[in-house]
């Protein structure tokens, strides 16, 4: 879990992302996102609703093992965030690790 962590926030720091679920849905979309990042509390609806785009897009998920304070604070951001699209990883390993 310590990696996930640390590539998230080196993502978020050092790369571009889109943080919140419409975000996150508009970068599937445009063909932006190369890594989805969601919250395991994420409502069972919200959450079917992006996988179902990522997976048309081709576009991998990952459920964070944390509520969406937990994942914004990973973000390093003082509000919840229930979804991150990771569009460039930066100096990040994120994109090449298995979680």
């Amino acid at each position: 879990m310590a990696n996930i962590v640390n590539d998230i926030r080196l993502a978020v720091e050092s790369g571009e992302t889109a943080i919140g679920l419409r975000n996150a849905s508009r970068a599937v979309v445009s063909s932006r996102a190369k890594l989805i990042i969601i919250s395991s509390k994420l409502d069972q609806s919200s959450a079917e609703d992006i996988k179902h785009i990522a997976s048309i897009s081709k576009v991998p998920v990952v459920v964070y093992d944390a509520d969406s304070m937990g994942l914004g604070t990973v973000c390093g951001k003082p509000y919840s965030v229930s979804a991150l699209a990771v569009i460039n990883p930066g100096n990040s390993r994120i994109l090449e690790e298995k979680y």
